[in-house]
């Protein structure tokens, strides 16, 4: 395997230049099945560190053009040092823009409530209850860089990169114009 090579994998994916080697001698030098192979290994590999404390990182905001959307986003990580890497700052913002452009309602499916659920199961038929979770949840959304991955997805990679537990704790987002139909968290009615 080339040398090339080797550096051009570690450049798509930020893995190690032993990982890299590694998953070229695995895949036959084909680059497209090394990334699979080291985006398998990664996925692995954020499983385990996911159950980590993440009490560290960075709220981002981001107002679209022409100031009429606005997002407040809280991505923790496990150390400060990951948190003030251009890196960790780039995958806040780049969050941060995903749930101006897609409007998620939830961060998880853990967290959309049983009663909305089933009144969308009573409406759509079998197969389109992922598709509601994609619309509505953060982590299930295709990435907007990359559609072809998920946002969950582009967040355990950067565990890997980054070598501590991510997670996204939280986000907020504003359109100018848009209503409140659901009450405020405080608990009290919206512009109350």
């Amino acid at each position: 395997m080339a040398l090339d090579e080797v550096r051009e994998l570690r450049e798509k994916t930020g893995a190690g230049l032993l990982d890299c080697q590694k998953a070229l001698g695995e895949a036959a030098g084909d680059v497209e099945k090394a990334i699979r192979i080291l985006r398998e290994r990664g996925l692995a590999k954020a499983a385990r560190k996911a159950t980590r404390a993440a009490t560290d990182g960075a709220i981002g905001a981001y107002i679209h053009p022409p100031g009429k959307i606005g997002v407040l986003i809280e991505v923790n990580c496990e150390t400060d040092f990951v948190a003030k890497t251009p890196e960790f700052q780039q995958l806040v913002k780049d969050l941060a823009m995903q749930v101006a452009a897609s409007s998620p309602r939830y961060l998880s499916r853990e967290e959309v409530p049983a009663a909305e659920l089933e009144t969308v199961i009573e409406r759509i038929v079998e197969g389109q209850v992922e598709r509601f979770y994609k619309d509505v949840c953060l982590l299930e959304q295709p990435f907007l860089k990359q559609p072809e991955r998920t946002v969950k997805e582009i967040v355990q990679e950067a565990i890997v990169r980054f070598g501590v537990n991510v997670t996204v704790r939280r986000f907020a987002r504003f359109g100018l114009g848009e209503t409140a139909t659901k009450e405020s968290p405080a608990g009290g009615a919206p512009g109350a």
